[in-house]
């Protein structure tokens, strides 16, 4: 008698894992494994009665449309799915998202515009992802960036124009990447592509070559092909005049800093300011060419005080204490960015160059034309101290009555920062 009740407690437990649509055929294979083969079944949606035990599930070849959050509920262990050669167009964010022990996801051959890259967070253990033909247009960054284990990533044959640099890194296991066929456009935003595909060992030569679209003049040529003259990072110099000995000024001190950029494209000028009291960043141009003020855009009144050309220069009127801070000129191009900084003080003394030689004997001679390139000296090193030294002399008489007469010393470098001609 309990010899059957065992019997039956077995049937029972198989008949549950077993569990099948009546669209679907459902096997267990050698290894333990359950497959619910449900493809070229003419398919609308995902079918309801699977298996909670389904490792290995495959739907290819129906007319499903759309994927919702609760498609895949019935199915948490599933390792391997198979969704190719649908008419997926719609997918609900958290479709994918908890089905953890997935290894192998097919979604090609869809009608894919948007897809939900967040749900790939969670899938640390997928080796296997095909995303190929399909209307991607474009890809997050951070897409790929939890997959450690991806091994074979296929892209080929959708609409992607570019790609953020940095969309394969973070992927150590990577040793298939396809993504030909798509029509790039070949500007300096994808010249990373090409550097990244000379020095990888991840192999993306099968199946066709990685061609440019546009611009017209580099259509039909390969994207390793981009001549490196046509894109080149940027460089950065910061200037100042110092030539200010003996000049009297009565509206207060300006401080002017000169950033001087290259490459191709040309690059951006952009600062940033950090005083003791504020962090200031100013992306754009806030002074027309006649010398008005640009309307703000989203920036804070506290930017005004700060003139930024679009030649590069950056003046500060009324230059004081409240000023002090570290001035940093970054140029950005679609190839990279490069930054140089100085850190600006305030000092005052009755005899200006007695007062500097005493406290930095390796400041550089009054007056001249000083530089320093982003491209030759670490900005973080120490001893970058621009010095503004001023003098306040004795009230004089004028016609207009008594007026302080400010005497200024001059603008320089200390503690070794290098003079450029």
């Amino acid at each position: 008698m309990n010899l059957l009740l065992r019997c039956l407690g077995i049937a029972a437990l198989l008949g549950s894992s077993l569990a099948c649509p009546g669209t679907c055929a459902c096997s267990l294979k050698k290894n333990g494994r359950l497959l619910a083969e449900c493809a070229y079944r003419d398919l609308q949606e995902v079918p309801e009665g699977l298996s909670p035990n389904v490792t290995i599930l495959t739907l290819s070849a129906n007319r499903i449309s759309s994927l919702w959050k609760d498609s895949f509920s019935e199915v948490p262990e599933v390792q391997s799915l198979w969704l190719g050669y649908n008419q997926i167009s719609s997918i609900e964010p958290g479709t994918f998202a908890q089905l953890v022990h997935l290894k192998n996801l097919d979604l090609s051959h869809n009608k894919i515009v948007d897809f939900p890259w967040k749900d790939l967070r969670n899938l640390s253990d997928l080796q296997i992802l095909k995303m190929n033909y399909n209307r991607l247009a474009g890809l997050p960054r951070d897409a790929f960036y939890s997959l450690k284990d991806l091994r074979s990533l296929w892209l080929n044959d959708n609409d992607l124009t570019t790609l953020a640099e940095g969309t394969f890194d973070n992927l150590p296991s990577l040793s298939q990447l396809q993504i030909f066929n798509n029509p790039f456009n070949c500007s300096c935003k994808v010249f990373w592509l090409k550097k990244w595909t000379e020095n990888t060992s991840v192999s993306i030569t099968k199946g066709g070559s990685i061609l440019c679209v546009a611009p017209s003049r580099l259509k039909g040529r390969a994207v390793t092909d981009i001549p490196d003259h046509y894109c080149t990072a940027p460089s950065v110099q910061l200037t100042y005049l110092s030539n200010l000995d003996n000049t009297v000024m009565y509206d207060g001190l300006t401080l002017t800093l000169h950033c001087s950029v290259a490459g191709t494209p040309p690059p951006e000028v952009r600062w940033k300011i950090q005083t003791s009291s504020r962090s200031i960043e100013i992306n754009r141009p806030n002074v027309a060419r006649d010398g008005n003020i640009l309307p703000p855009r989203r920036n804070k009144q506290s930017q005004e005080h700060f003139l930024v050309f679009k030649n590069g220069t950056m003046a500060i009127p009324n230059f004081s204490k409240e000023d002090e801070g570290i001035y940093t000129c970054l140029a950005v191009n679609d190839v990279g960015m490069r930054e140089v900084s100085v850190n600006v003080a305030l000092a005052g003394s009755e005899n200006p160059a007695d007062d500097l030689l005493r406290n930095a004997p390796q400041a550089s001679h009054l007056g001249g034309r000083s530089c320093y390139k982003g491209d030759e000296l670490d900005p973080s090193g120490a001893g970058e101290k621009l010095v503004i030294v001023y003098h306040m002399p004795r009230e004089s008489k004028s016609k207009a009555g008594v007026v302080p007469q400010v005497w200024l010393g001059t603008l320089l470098l200390t503690l070794g920062i290098a003079l450029c001609c």
